[in-house]
């Protein structure tokens, strides 16, 4: 290792894209060249996300066994890497790498843990065995949690128990600039195609999993669309899919559904949606919906996690109960009240500059990376005295 490189150990459940994996690659690649050293661990052994890594990025994948419900014989192994290691810095990511957590006790290296959200089993509710278990190993021991969301840091503090000077909301950010440009540049391009015709796009990025309850959109279309010249495009991949593809068959609307598969570019499908759709049971602060609503995009969305504070006040009615019902009700109203979708757009586009900034979700996560996480965290108190 050079000496001045500050090496920093990330330990995922799995590497596969997901939404912190996503942020990662962001970040990772935002700061190439500034002396960081990443090493990666994914408890499955999956690092498809590194596919999106700069090819002069610094990084390096880490493999280590994993026994699956073994936390005993799993902390003295990740204990064991650690004191080889020996990281500058210790990211464990969500729930399924809370092990990292107790294989750090006592301290070999300095540890942020961070929370993006809860998967479909605590969709309805947190598990409180998981609860105690988070008080136990992160807030007994003081560690340090940055959460991506106002609802997650008001878990944090309220049920998990965490000191508040070591809670620290980091939202995440999108490249306003760069996506609207990106926007612009397709509707140009559709203008001097003549093309834009009478069908709305309606369109989803997600990876395929059961808590993005794709299923639940897919219901939905199939029934709006039989009033509306609509089509349906699913940017994403993963286990579900199959049995989406099979539903989207027997739905009636199949003609009318795209799965793209995992795209390497998904802002590049986005961009040619007139209207988002995110319909799952469970999420925090969704990058995909910042990105449609840095579009100018109306949005349609179940109000989990911190969608209902993002969505402006004027479209409201697009907001969505996490049920079938209430979805398909919130899908319908924004195709009935087409004539809003600009008003919607810049309102939702609007916030997103103001509120979600690329640059600040940076400047944040690159004090983290640094070493300077302390300042980070007494300012983020300093506005919860305040607010």
């Amino acid at each position: 290792m050079s000496a001045s490189r500050r090496t920093i150990l990330h330990a995922f459940s799995t590497f596969a894209l997901g939404g912190a994996q996503a942020r990662f690659v962001e970040l990772a690649n935002a700061m190439s060249g500034e002396g960081f050293l990443h090493r990666i661990v994914a408890m499955d052994d999956r690092y498809e996300a590194g596919e999106r890594l700069s090819p002069g990025l610094a990084w390096e994948a880490l493999r280590v066994a994993n026994r699956r419900g073994g936390g005993l014989a799993n902390r003295a192994r990740f204990r064991e890497l650690l004191r080889r290691e020996k990281p500058d810095l210790l990211l464990s990511y969500n729930w399924g790498a809370i092990e990292w957590a107790a294989a750090n006790t006592p301290a070999v290296a300095e540890h942020l843990h961070v929370e993006d959200g809860f998967g479909p089993d605590e969709a309805q509710g947190q598990l409180p065995r998981r609860v105690w278990t988070r008080r136990a190993l992160l807030g007994w021991r003081r560690v340090p949690v940055i959460v991506a969301s106002r609802r997650l840091e008001s878990a944090a503090l309220s049920e998990w128990h965490l000191p508040p000077s070591r809670v620290a909301f980091i939202p995440n950010g999108v490249d306003f600039d760069g996506i609207a440009a990106r926007r612009a540049r397709h509707a140009r391009r559709m203008e001097r195609m003549g093309t834009g015709g009478p069908e709305t796009v309606i369109g989803t990025v997600a990876g395929l999993r059961a808590e993005k309850n794709i299923a639940r959109l897919i219901r939905a279309f199939s029934s709006v669309c039989r009033d509306f010249p609509a089509r349906l495009a699913i940017v994403g991949d993963g286990p579900e899919r199959t049995a989406l593809e099979r539903l989207a068959r027997d739905s009636g609307a199949g003609s009318a559904i795209e799965f793209t598969g995992y795209l390497k570019d998904p802002l590049a499908a986005l961009v040619e949606f007139d209207l988002f759709a995110l319909s799952s049971d469970t999420e925090q602060l969704p990058i995909a919906m910042l990105e449609a609503m840095a579009c100018g995009m109306p949005v349609v969305a179940t109000d989990v996690g911190d969608v209902g504070l993002i969505v402006p006040a004027a479209a409201r009615g697009c907001l969505a109960r996490p049920d079938d019902a209430s979805f398909e009700r919130a899908l319908r109203h924004a195709l009935e009240h087409g004539n809003e979708w600009e008003a919607w757009g810049k309102a939702g586009a609007e916030r997103v500059r103001k509120e979600y900034s690329r640059q600040n979700m940076l400047n944040a996560w690159r004090a983290v990376f640094r070493g300077d996480w302390r300042e980070v965290f007494r300012q983020r108190l300093d506005q919860r005295k305040m607010a």
